[in-house]
Formats: structure tokens, C-alpha cells, sequence
């Protein structure tokens, strides 16, 4: 019996706590039509425009096919630096999650994105 979308979600955040613990400030899932934020730090302010963020990281659907089959080998994850923090963006076929969090050293990026990655290519029909 397939997982329900409500179980990847928490699947999603339970991988992103473990892997940036204190440091996480937000966690959203997007497809090519939906956006759902998943979590968001108590002390945020919610007037983040979740719609624009996910144009952007829409792009990334176009990136994986882009970068397919180039010297640098399959495209795995990217991440953005701001002033006050990081946003770490993870697709897998036709869905991905960004995260947003205080700085890290990059090793913990790695981990974030390899293990979103494996919780999004494990998705069933959503």
C-alpha cells in the first residue's frame, strides 16, 4: 500500500531536522503546479512569497535534464547563499523540496541533500 502524502512530508522533515538540526529555519515541497510548506521556525515572519520562490526553483526541473550526461556527472542539489542564511534546493524526478537554514559547514549540506533526495526518489504516485 503506497505512503500517504502527509507520510513523505514528515519523512521529508524528519530528514531535514536530523541533518541541520538547530539550523533549519524552513523546509517547502513543490511539484511543476503545487507548492506546500512544510515547516516553518516558529520565529519567521509567514509573508515569504511561496509562489515566486517556487518559479525559481522550478528551473531546477530543467537543470537536471540540462546538465544530464555532462563531464560533471548527474546534477544533484544546489544551494543559494543570503546575508542571514542558506536555501538548499533537492529534486528527484518531478518533485523537490527547498530548505532553508542558518549557516552550516558544507559537509551538512551534503548530508540535507542526499538524504531528501533519497526520501523524494522513493515517492509514490502523489
Amino acid at each position: 500500500m503506497p505512503q500517504s502524502p502527509e507520510s513523505y512530508f514528515e519523512e521529508l522533515l524528519s530528514a531535514a531536522r536530523t541533518a541541520t538540526g538547530d539550523e533549519l529555519r524552513s523546509l517547502t515541497y513543490f511539484t511543476e503546479t503545487d507548492v506546500e510548506q512544510l515547516y516553518l521556525r516558529s520565529d519567521l515572519s509567514r509573508t515569504a512569497d511561496l509562489v515566486g520562490f517556487a518559479e525559481n526553483e522550478r528551473h531546477g526541473f530543467h537543470a537536471q535534464s540540462l546538465y544530464a550526461n555532462t563531464e560533471l556527472g548527474d546534477y544533484c542539489f544546489t544551494v543559494r547563499v543570503f546575508d542571514n542564511g542558506y536555501l538548499t534546493r533537492v529534486i528527484a524526478d518531478d518533485h523537490g523540496v527547498w530548505v532553508t537554514t542558518n549557516s552550516m559547514k558544507i559537509d551538512r549540506f551534503e548530508e540535507l541533500a542526499s538524504a531528501l533526495a533519497e526520501i523524494l526518489r522513493s515517492f509514490g504516485p502523489v
